[in-house]
């Protein structure tokens, strides 16, 4: 099946100097708008397996503090 929007179309990355600017309320935001991505990439049936979520994941949350 082919995906007219992929995982990277939508994910963004932040550097730690990126993500040291934002306040708490944008690093929320952040974190909310990710997990309705994910949910709404699932729902059209967009498989996970085809990327290495849980290292994008990780690299998310790498700079939540």
């Amino acid at each position: 099946m082919r995906y007219a929007v992929t995982y990277d179309d939508v994910h963004i990355s932040f550097t730690q100097e990126e993500w040291d600017l934002l306040n708490p309320s944008q690093k929320i935001l952040y974190k909310d708008v990710m997990l309705e991505t994910y949910r709404n990439l699932t729902a059209i049936g967009y498989r996970w397996e085809d990327h290495n979520i849980e290292e994008h994941c990780e690299n998310s949350r790498r700079y939540r503090r």
